[in-house]
């Protein structure tokens, strides 16, 4: 069996401390890990891919959670099938507000990640939920996690 990696990071930015508030989260943002990289929903970008390193460069905090799951490349094609998508700024809002105003072509970070695990036919949620999910949702899962310093931290011992 093959894994995904979730990569969960927060920074000293008063964005990231409003979405931890507002979540319940110690975590602002998660990415897919993909080699030396990372996909993911970043606000003003989109979904992007982005070095790794340069990602951690500017996290405060960073863990990385490991999922297990039968094809791991399924969940990155999905991924990697909405780089380009704008940021989805309804769907943050109606999460504060209660709403579902998730729209299908943009993207916030966690949402992105439940959806291409659900894209790849390895749902982590049920459907009807996907829209609601939190960077504190992700990190409730069952699965090991640990707290990194580095990339070379996510190299095996």
């Amino acid at each position: 069996m093959s894994a995904v990696q979730l990569l969960f990071t927060r920074r000293r930015h008063p964005g990231s401390a409003l979405i931890r508030v507002t979540t319940w989260s110690a975590w602002s943002h998660v990415d897919l890990i993909d080699g030396q990289s990372v996909l993911g929903a970043v606000a003003f970008h989109g979904v992007e891919r982005e070095l790794l390193a340069t990602r951690l460069a500017h996290a405060s905090r960073a863990a990385v959670m490991t999922i297990p799951c039968a094809d791991a490349q399924a969940v990155i094609a999905a991924a990697e099938s909405q780089i380009g998508k704008p940021y989805d700024w309804l769907g943050v809002l109606g999460i504060g507000l209660h709403r579902d105003w998730q729209e299908p072509d943009r993207w916030f970070c966690s949402e992105m990640a439940a959806w291409a695990f659900h894209e790849a036919g390895q749902p982590l949620f049920r459907p009807d939920a996907l829209y609601r999910i939190t960077p504190q949702h992700l990190w409730m899962l069952p699965y090991e996690a640990r707290l990194i310093e580095t990339p070379d931290a996510l190299q095996p011992a």
